[in-house]
């Protein structure tokens, strides 16, 4: 049987499956020159590169819209625990 490709792309989207080493994951997220998105250094797709202004702009965005989301959702737990009044329903007929 023939061994199957440690890299490579299916679909347009590349692959890696070699044994990381730590210089080639440091060198996979600081690529000055490049992108945004480059290639992952193991698995498959692609990763922000932190050389890039842009990927810093993002991970800020990102950053605040789930600080803004948490913020909202304990303001919102703490109004529920305030509306512990009976509720009186008035029926016609």
């Amino acid at each position: 049987m023939a061994d199957k490709p440690d890299t490579g792309e299916i679909l347009g989207i590349p692959y890696n499956f070699e044994r990381p080493s730590l210089g080639r994951m440091l060198s996979a997220y600081w690529q000055p020159g490049k992108g945004m998105l480059v290639k992952k250094p193991f698995g498959v797709g692609y990763t922000l590169n932190l050389a890039s202004w842009r990927s810093w702009v993002l991970l800020g965005v990102a950053g605040a819209l789930y600080y803004q989301e948490r913020n909202s959702r304990s303001e919102a737990d703490a109004e529920e625990t305030d509306v512990d009044e009976p509720v009186e329903v008035i029926l016609e007929d």
